[in-house]
């Protein structure tokens, strides 16, 4: 990291106090930007199907652009102290009702048949977010055919029949 903005490795505590922090600081950076990302493609959009798929593409091109920030946001939760772990996960939190909100609304309104709106929010966002693990962008679907392909995907469990219990 040092070498990357060309300082001396220990000059970097000029700046951050511990790999702690350090941590800490990209996590939170990663969800800030998610979550302000969220918020302006929903902005002014009220209807629940308008605002699933702003999601959809929103939440797909962002992990398909920032895939090594998403992976070390997945991956190394594990390494925050508790006090920096809660935090992240209110982040988290903020993002998934976020979600949930937007799939209640489509089932007050009668667009998306689902039986647990945070079940199926958390279903969603999983499936979504998994683009990161294999997205290529030298691969052979553009990013707007990968866009529609998970819009089909998710707008189909979520618009059809509620099965099973």
């Amino acid at each position: 990291l040092a070498d990357a903005v060309g300082i001396q490795q220990g000059s970097l505590y000029n700046h951050i106090s511990s790999k702690q922090e350090l941590l800490y600081l990209l996590m939170k950076e990663h969800m800030e930007t998610i979550l302000r990302g969220l918020g302006e493609k929903l902005q002014g959009l009220d209807d629940p199907l308008a605002q699933i798929k702003a999601f959809i593409a929103f939440h797909v091109d962002y992990h398909m652009s920032r895939r090594q920030e998403v992976y070390i946001n997945n991956s190394e939760l594990r390494s925050l102290e508790l006090g920096n772990l809660r935090k992240i996960k209110l982040l988290r939190d903020t993002y998934d009702r976020r979600v949930i909100g937007v799939l209640d609304a489509g089932v007050k309104k009668g667009y998306f048949k689902i039986g647990d709106t945070k079940v199926a929010a958390f279903a969603l966002i999983a499936m979504l977010t998994g683009i990161c693990n294999w997205y290529k962008p030298s691969g052979r679907m553009k990013k707007s055919e990968l866009i529609a392909a998970h819009t089909t995907l998710a707008l189909a469990g979520i618009m059809g029949e509620v099965r099973g219990t």
